[in-house]
């Protein structure tokens, strides 16, 4: 049975195209908002509590079905939940108490743009699979 991930992404219209809530962890790369799904948690309600977790953005609401991918990771299963929250800045700062806690950096990442090396692997094949699915 493969392990279960949650990803909640976050979509707005920016005037070069959409864009997605990304962040900036100090030790991993550039990632995308993601949990491991736990025993009797439902796909949705457990993406938007990581939401909140790890982006500290509260008021956020699923925004169309869940899907899933086991093409992310060897031996997980990716649920991908749209949400919206409530507009925000460019970029902005959260202390996130997971791992011990770390300050991230969100900032807003352009769907139509191939990621680099800052990006985690993981989230290349996530935004991958997004970018298949939106555009």
């Amino acid at each position: 049975m493969p392990v279960e991930k949650v990803c909640p992404y976050v979509l707005r219209d920016a005037g070069g195209g959409p864009e997605v809530l990304a962040f900036q962890h100090p030790s991993a790369g550039w990632q995308l908002v993601k949990g491991t799904l736990q025993p009797g948690d439902g796909v949705v309600a457990a993406a938007l509590r990581e939401l909140t977790e790890e982006s500290g953005l509260v008021g956020g609401r699923a925004e169309g079905p869940a899907w899933s991918s086991p093409d992310i990771v060897q031996g997980q299963l990716w649920h991908f939940v749209p949400a919206s929250v409530p507009p925000q800045p460019d970029n902005f700062e959260f202390f996130c108490a997971d791992d011990g806690g770390h300050l991230i950096k969100l900032f807003w990442w352009p769907l139509g743009t191939m990621p680099g090396g800052q990006w985690h692997e993981s989230f290349v094949h996530a935004l991958d699979e997004i970018r298949i699915r939106r555009l």
